[in-house]
C-alpha cells in the first residue's frame, strides 16, 4: 500500500549528488511519489540495427586513427571497409 503525502520521505532537493538521488531510489518506491512524475508520450521509429563485432586492438587503432585523419565517424569507415571488402561491385 503506497504511504501517503504525509507519512513519506521528502525527497532530496535539487541540491543533492547523483549518488544521493540514486541512493533514495534504491530504497524507495516510485508509486508512493506519483506527483514528482510527468506523463509524457514518447515515440521513436528504430530504423536501423546495430551490431556488435569484436576486433583486435591494433586494428581498432588504426582504424580510429584514420576515421579521425579522414573526419568521418568510425563506424562508418569500418561499414565501408566492410561492404567494399565483402559486397560485390554490381
Amino acid at each position: 500500500m503506497p504511504n501517503t503525502a504525509a507519512t513519506r520521505d521528502p525527497l532530496p532537493d535539487e541540491s543533492a549528488s547523483l549518488e544521493e538521488i540514486a541512493e533514495f531510489w534504491d530504497t524507495h518506491d516510485t508509486t508512493d511519489y506519483p506527483d514528482a512524475f510527468v506523463t509524457v508520450d514518447a515515440t521513436f521509429d528504430i530504423r536501423r540495427r546495430h551490431y556488435e563485432v569484436e576486433i583486435r586492438e591494433d586494428i581498432y587503432k588504426v582504424a580510429s586513427q584514420r576515421s579521425a585523419a579522414m573526419n568521418i565517424p568510425l563506424h562508418q569507415l569500418v561499414d565501408d571497409v566492410l561492404r567494399r571488402s565483402l559486397i560485390p561491385a554490381g
